[in-house]
């Protein structure tokens, strides 16, 4: 597995990510839950796909689009233009068995989120509520939350889906802690993907995967528009002084839960600042 687990951008239009289930596979032998796609549009330019045996979060990450759902409208989605504005996402929810269509009315970039789905939901836009997006962290480790598609959302199957902004200098996703194990309800096995924006783009940030024995051990270089898997582990990032970091983060397991256990080495700092 060794060196595998960073993912780098074809391009800078069209389909610039994709790992489905499948392609993880070859990395990640024991993946079976998450797939995630980056696609950059320009106004006027269009997509569609069906969700098969799976449900999609599309999430819009720059710009605006018109979409429909198995023909029905809904209607013109986004308002953040710059990534690095900790303005929150719109975003749509697209059940298994279904089709669904976009037009980008501006430049557009979008993470299309998928996991298996059984049924039974419907098509929803998931507008940025008012709240204040939640401040994790202090010092050094402060970073700015928006998880608009967790377990108290109820309309989805698998898919637990975050946006996080990391300042200049600051580590995130830490004290490092991990959900690999199906222990619930003191830890959720979920596999996870990190996708990273770095302001300025010419920066870089690092991320570490790691587990107990490690038999897993990878400390990468992220740069922009980077996509890192994690199959299991504990997985801090930190973002390089000057240069703010944001990732898309998207979850899926066996269940719909998110527990998590910080490495016993690190959880002084959990404790210390709770």
């Amino acid at each position: 597995m060794k060196g595998h687990l960073l993912k780098k951008p074809a391009g800078t239009h069209g389909c610039l990510q994709s790992v489905s289930i499948e392609s993880a596979q070859q990395d990640c032998p024991n993946w079976g839950y998450v797939g995630f796609h980056v696609h950059v549009l320009k106004a006027g330019e269009s997509l569609s796909q069906h969700t098969g045996d799976l449900e999609h979060c599309i999430v819009i990450i720059t710009g605006k689009m018109t979409a429909s759902v198995d023909g029905a409208a809904m209607g013109e989605l986004g308002d953040r233009m710059d990534i690095h504005a900790r303005q929150k996402a719109h975003a749509l929810y697209v059940p298994n068995g279904s089709g669904w269509a976009i037009t980008a009315t501006t430049d557009l970039e979008i993470g299309i989120c998928t996991a298996p789905g059984q049924g039974g939901h419907k098509a929803r836009v998931i507008k940025p509520t008012p709240d204040p997006m939640e401040a994790r962290g202090t010092g050094a480790n402060t970073r700015y939350v928006n998880a608009f598609m967790m377990e108290d959302s109820d309309f989805a199957d698998s898919l637990l889906v975050v946006e996080v902004w990391t300042p200049n200098g600051n580590w995130s996703s830490y004290p490092s802690h991990k959900h690999d194990t199906d222990a619930f309800p003191d830890e959720t096995y979920l596999e996870e993907t990190y996708y990273h924006r770095i302001n300025p783009p010419t920066g870089f940030g690092v991320q570490r995967v790691y587990n107990d024995d490690r038999t897993l051990d990878e400390t990468m270089t992220i740069e922009d528009r980077d996509l890192v898997l994690v199959p299991e582990g504990y997985h801090p990032c930190g973002a390089l002084y000057g240069h703010d970091l944001y990732y898309l983060n998207v979850m899926a397991g066996p269940k719909r839960k998110w527990r998590f256990r910080n490495d016993p080495d690190h959880d002084w700092v959990f404790q210390r600042d709770k």
